[in-house]
């Protein structure tokens, strides 16, 4: 859904999606961040464990290199802040971005309707220098990266169905600009 800034460098998004599926689901999908890029490359482009938590999913961390339909893409860390459950988690995000964000799962009839509140900075000199111009183009990236993301999950949920023949089932949609250039970078990591 929409996004409405305070900073200059400061984002606030509220998403909400609707999905086929229960919250134990979709927590199994969205509450396991090693395989972001798999179901959802279009956004995630590297997903490398850094900290396993503990038993709850607490303190579990990834490093992240992400990107929107923008040609500019942030490494950032993700670290899982509160336990992983069928309600939802909350998030911590340092590098690139910086701020917090809270998964919530609620069960409505057969779909789970998932709610992200993800309020972030910019810390990217390009992203800092630049936001009091380009904001308006910053929140239509992040639509349009969760808006693939309900799609990828949508998928997801189906591919995991048991029983059937999955085959009909599209890849999700992949990374734009996805250049020789952006993979080589890729390749060096550190936040």
């Amino acid at each position: 859904m929409g996004g409405n800034s305070k900073g200059r460098n400061d984002y606030e998004f509220l998403t909400v999606w609707r999905v086929a599926g229960t919250p134990r689901e979709v927590l199994d999908i969205l509450g396991d961040a090693g395989t972001l890029a798999r179901w959802w490359p279009s956004v995630y482009l590297a997903v490398l464990p850094l900290e396993s938590g503990g038993p709850d999913g607490t303190g579990r961390a990834f490093f992240l290199h992400t990107k929107g339909w923008l040609p500019y893409t942030l490494k950032w860390k993700l670290t899982v802040t509160e336990p992983i459950t069928e309600q939802g988690f909350a998030i911590s995000a340092q590098g690139d971005l910086k701020g917090s964000g809270r998964w919530t799962f609620k069960q409505d009839g057969p779909e789970t309707v998932v709610i992200y509140d993800w309020r972030v900075s910019t810390s990217k000199p390009l992203l800092r220098r630049l936001s009091w111009l380009l904001k308006p183009a910053f929140s239509a990236n992040h639509r349009w990266a969760m808006a693939r993301g309900q799609e990828a999950l949508a998928l997801e949920l189906r591919r995991r169905r048991p029983g059937g023949d999955h085959s009909d089932i599209p890849q999700p949609a992949a990374p734009t600009f996805a250049g020789r250039r952006r993979r080589r970078k890729t390749a060096h990591l550190p936040l």
